[in-house]
Formats: C-alpha cells, sequence, structure tokens
C-alpha cells in the first residue's frame, strides 16, 4: 500500500502519482518542472552507472543491467553521451538530449553548440534545426569527410534503427554513431577483427540489396 500524503503533496508511487484533488494550476506547473528534471538527471545518472560498470567490471557488468531490469540498448546510448561530457562541461541549464545533439561533435563545437542553445533558450528541437542549418551550409571536417564513404541502407532497416533511437531520447546519427562505436570495441576486445557485430537491434548491416534506402554516413 502506497504511503499516506500530506494536504496538497503529489504521492509518487512505483505505478504512479497521487495527485490532491484541490490541487492548484500552479502546483500543478511546479509538479511538472519538477517531474522533467527528474526525468532529465534519470539520463545522466543511468549513463554514468553504466560507464562505470563498463569500466570497472567488464565481465559481469551486463549481468547487472539484467537484474536490475534495464534495456541494455539504452543504457549504451546513455553511457555514450555521459563519456562525451565530463562533469563540469555538462549545462544543468540545458537537458540531457540538448546535449546528446552535439554529442558526435568535437568539444570545441559541442561548447559553442550548447553556449547558443543556452544564451538564446533553444529547445532540443531549436538546436537540432540550428545544426542542421549550419551543416547545409557550412560543412565541418567531420561532415566534408562524409562524401567520402557512404553506406547504402534498406529503407525498412533504417526505419528501424530510427524508431530505436527515437525510444532512446537521442537522435538517430548519435544512435547509430553510439552503437557502432560500442559493436567496435567490442569487436576489439574480443579479437574479432573485422567480423560482422549483430546488436539487439540489428545494427551492423550485412549486406544485401539497398536500392531505395538511405545512406548512412560511415
Amino acid at each position: 500500500m502506497p504511503r499516506r500524503s500530506r494536504p496538497g503533496q503529489v504521492l509518487t508511487t512505483r505505478v504512479g502519482l497521487r495527485i490532491p484533488e484541490a490541487f492548484s494550476f500552479t502546483e500543478w506547473e511546479r509538479a511538472g518542472r519538477q517531474l522533467a528534471g527528474v526525468v532529465d538527471s534519470s539520463s545522466w545518472w543511468l549513463g554514468d552507472w553504466m560507464a562505470y560498470g563498463k569500466d570497472h567490471y567488464a565481465d559481469r557488468y551486463q549481468q547487472g543491467i539484467r537484474s536490475a531490469g534495464l534495456r541494455y540498448q539504452t543504457l549504451r546510448n546513455y553511457a555514450w553521451v555521459a563519456r562525451r561530457f565530463e562533469w563540469e562541461r555538462r549545462r544543468a541549464r540545458l537537458t540531457f538530449q540538448h546535449h546528446a545533439e552535439v554529442a558526435s561533435l568535437p568539444v570545441e563545437e559541442q561548447d559553442r553548440w550548447l553556449s547558443r542553445a543556452e544564451e538564446l533558450s533553444w529547445t532540443t528541437k531549436q538546436l537540432r534545426g540550428a545544426l542542421r542549418k549550419a551543416r547545409g551550409t557550412a560543412p565541418t571536417a567531420a561532415s566534408r569527410a562524409v562524401a567520402y564513404r557512404q553506406l547504402a541502407v534498406p529503407s525498412e532497416r533504417f526505419e528501424r534503427w530510427l524508431r530505436a533511437a527515437e525510444r532512446s531520447g537521442v537522435g538517430v546519427d548519435e544512435w547509430v554513431y553510439a552503437t557502432l562505436d560500442s559493436a567496435a570495441e567490442l569487436a576489439i576486445a574480443q579479437g574479432a577483427g573485422a567480423s560482422p557485430v549483430r546488436g539487439r537491434e540489428g545494427l551492423v548491416p550485412s549486406g544485401g540489396p539497398a536500392s531505395e534506402g538511405a545512406r548512412v554516413p560511415v
């Protein structure tokens, strides 16, 4: 049974919220901000937790993930973003998703875009739009390199990646980079060389027709 809440207090339980009948709009709005803060912070918490486990318990960390009932793919993405930002570079005024949007950029560019997002009070969507516009008008060194090598991907596979990225709360580019990086690390660690590695979402392509698919930079 959930514990009793005091009058005017929201009670959190494992399966939901108990909100008082007499609850003003101001109180409801404040509760929403607090809940959003917890959700955003939890992405950082889980990312740091995953990174620590991988660094300290390389042979057992996946057992810990299963015991906690957490999704490995989601945690792997969180950990990738967390590793890209040391504590002192994380912006408390911005969300985890803001950081995820720029995580694949060089450190100097990450800081520049995050500072701009703070100054202009950009939402994640606005930051993403600004990044896309900048890439279209002034390609970075990384984006210029993409032109030399592209991977043809069947459209149904790309759509699956997109759904997985959305569920993980990151952009598809970040999701692809994070998953490929993790798969590469695993293959190298196991001495697998260039052997194909298939993740839980079937990330690494295994060939096949892709005449109508998207092209993903690698």
